[in-house]
């Protein structure tokens, strides 16, 4: 039997593929959205002009089942905000823990989390990846923020039997994806020499349909009850390979220029783009044997037909 579910952040690029695969598979979906309603958005939606610990969601919870919660305060390079932690925390652990409570008063039986990998950290030692239950160690105050919002919906959990599921997802690609991953396709779409052919680190990534798919086995398994559960698409990428298979899904020559890492990380650092070195350069991997013998998950789209599908829509959105 189809869950009413209320889903937040539908208009972001998780949600709307989370709204469309509920809506495909026939859920009654109430979608929370901050600012104007899309004319064409295609469910049930809600105005919603703030995420924070005051946030009133009484109407919009009645008769709800499933809570999915994936608007959030993100992640950003360059944060302008004086206390940064302050802002992340009015969002990201009031604004969710509100949510939660009213949700367990009015009744919703499960409580599904998009939490982040830097909740465990920036990075990993090539072989030695993140697993579910590790001592959460983050960097940064996003990280911060998803760790104490984690920790007071386990905490609810316990006090009133909603049943808490928490996702940490790593980076995240398919169709619509922005910021670096979109760089990188435009400067292999462009057959700009890149300096990344000599790159061997290891980092898990997910496509979104994977991901899409282990949220909505998480609405409803049994066995997701109060765990925590990582995902990836069960293949690690250096980043030479990804941008050798991502020119491949493109069409395109991968010009890739073998510079040693360790000359690319200095010349990072002194230009000021030490984070965007380590995305590139460092390790980050996760295990996600937990999620897959948990709840007997396998992610149902491998990375080639992934990175083709984000290549296509690329490419159109080019073309138009």
């Amino acid at each position: 039997m189809n869950s009413t579910v209320l889903l937040t952040g539908a208009t972001g690029f998780v949600g709307k593929a989370v709204l469309a695969d509920l809506a495909m598979r026939g859920h009654a979906v109430r979608a929370a959205i901050r600012g104007a309603i899309p004319a064409d958005f295609g469910a049930a939606a809600f105005t919603i002009e703030a995420i924070d610990g005051e946030t009133d969601w009484q109407a919009v919870l009645e008769g709800v089942e499933v809570v999915i919660h994936s608007a959030a305060r993100v992640h950003v390079m360059n944060d302008t905000e004086v206390d940064p932690l302050a802002a992340f925390r009015k969002v990201n652990v009031e604004g969710t823990l509100n949510l939660a409570r009213q949700a367990a008063a009015a009744g919703a039986r499960r409580f599904v989390f998009i939490s982040s990998i830097k909740v465990n950290g920036e990075g990993t030692v090539p072989g030695r990846p993140y697993r579910a239950d590790d001592e959460p160690a983050p960097a940064d105050p996003y990280g911060v923020s998803k760790m104490e919002a984690e920790q007071g919906l386990r905490a609810l959990a316990r006090d009133t039997g909603l049943e808490v599921v928490i996702i940490r997802p790593v980076l995240v690609y398919g169709p619509g994806v922005k910021a670096n991953f979109l760089a990188m396709m435009r400067w292999l779409g462009k057959g700009v020499p890149l300096p990344f052919g000599a790159i061997h680190n290891r980092r898990s990534l997910v496509a979104l349909d994977n991901l899409v798919d282990l949220v909505r086995i998480c609405t409803t398994h049994p066995a997701a009850a109060n765990q925590t559960f990582l995902v990836s698409d069960g293949e690690d990428l250096s980043t030479t390979s990804l941008m050798r298979r991502m020119a491949k899904a493109l069409g395109k020559p991968a010009r890739l220029l073998p510079v040693p890492a360790a000359l690319l990380a200095l010349g990072a650092t002194l230009l000021g783009r030490r984070a965007l070195s380590q995305r590139l350069c460092g390790s980050l991997q996760v295990d996600i044997e937990k999620t897959r013998s948990l709840l007997g998950w396998t992610p149902p789209v491998s990375v080639d037909r992934a990175l083709a599908k984000a290549a296509r829509h690329y490419q159109e959105q080019m073309n138009k």
